[in-house]
């Protein structure tokens, strides 16, 4: 059983990137494989994702790029309820991402529902792919958490990250939160005498 998915965006998360370190890292963790990197098509990645999801009973998400707006797609279905938090990081913009690579994606709009799993988006301030503004906006459409990490980059090898261990405390963090908010979910109820 896998207790953290691995989503990668566009191209895959090759040799080198933080998602592969996370792979060799951290035990318990698995990629969700698409069949085409190069060119994403949400009718044909979302149900691969929820297939893992089913098979993997609950998990965690770990996602880059495009993969944060795959697990942002998760609101409103069903397959949701396994996702015990997700860590989304350097969210893309789809208006930017199509910009940058044109006839690549098939992806529709950018989701905007509220998340209905714990989640903590991580962006830079000179991403290309998002800015600050639409990083701001799409934290708090999706109920989530938001931390600006600086000048990163869009968060990936070509930004310096390769071994990214302060995304493990990242989701070390979420899942202290996450067992915080089941125990008091799951605490007896007071009554007043």
């Amino acid at each position: 059983m896998s207790e953290v998915l691995i989503l990668p965006g566009l191209f895959g998360s090759g040799e080198g990137h933080w998602q592969q370190h996370w792979l060799q890292d951290q035990p318990g963790s698995l990629c969700v494989a698409q069949d085409d990197w190069a060119h994403p098509d949400l009718d044909t990645w979302l149900p691969r994702l929820e297939g893992v999801l089913e098979e993997a009973g609950e998990a965690y998400l770990v996602a880059h790029s495009l993969g944060c707006l795959l697990a942002a797609r998760l609101a409103g279905r069903s397959t949701a309820r396994r996702v015990k938090g997700a860590l989304l990081v350097a969210p893309c913009d789809l208006p930017a991402t199509e910009a940058l690579h044109p006839g690549h994606i098939s992806f529709g709009g950018m989701p905007t529902a509220p998340l209905p799993f714990p989640s903590i988006v991580i962006g830079s301030m000179n991403d290309a792919y998002m800015t600050v503004d639409r990083l701001t906006l799409f934290g708090r459409l999706w109920n989530a958490e938001t931390r600006n990490i600086g000048l990163a980059g869009h968060i990936n090898i070509a930004s310096g990250f390769g071994r990214w261990r302060t995304g493990y405390r990242l989701l070390d963090a979420l899942k202290t939160r996450v067992g915080d908010r089941r125990s008091i979910v799951s605490a007896r109820p007071a009554f007043a005498m």
